[in-house]
């Protein structure tokens, strides 16, 4: 079964993953400061795909039909990163998620950061 975003539960993602790196005995691996460490070094891959390019060339190149599977490909590593970490730490991604836009509901209301990016200590 293909897994696209409108038909797949977080859980059932979540689970995916769990199931792989348990198939290869990689928890073992798997402690938060690693996963985190990875998190970050993958992030760091998605992020040269755009490293010196303005904001309008980053969009540009993330609709380049050979570029964006590469860009996929460092989304997807990261993603996956970030749901081991939970899957390992017993973090609920959907709670956790919740939780954060509220908070930042709260930091950033509509009425003072609408259109701006200023962070809320500047609002």
């Amino acid at each position: 079964m293909a897994f696209t975003d409108s038909s797949t539960t977080l859980a059932e993602i979540k689970t995916r993953v769990l199931d792989f790196a348990r198939e290869r005995d990689w928890e073992q691996f798997h402690a938060p400061k690693n996963l985190s460490m990875a998190l970050a070094a993958e992030a760091g891959e998605l992020m040269e795909h755009f490293l010196w390019a303005t904001p309008e060339a980053s969009r540009t190149i993330a609709q380049d039909a050979v570029k964006i599977q590469k860009i996929e490909e460092e989304l997807a590593d990261v993603v996956i990163y970030a749901l081991e970490f939970a899957n390992m730490t017993g973090i609920d991604v959907a709670a956790a998620i919740e939780k954060k836009m509220a908070a930042n509901a709260a930091k950033y209301p509509v009425e003072k950061s609408k259109g701006r990016s200023d962070k809320y200590t500047e609002l």
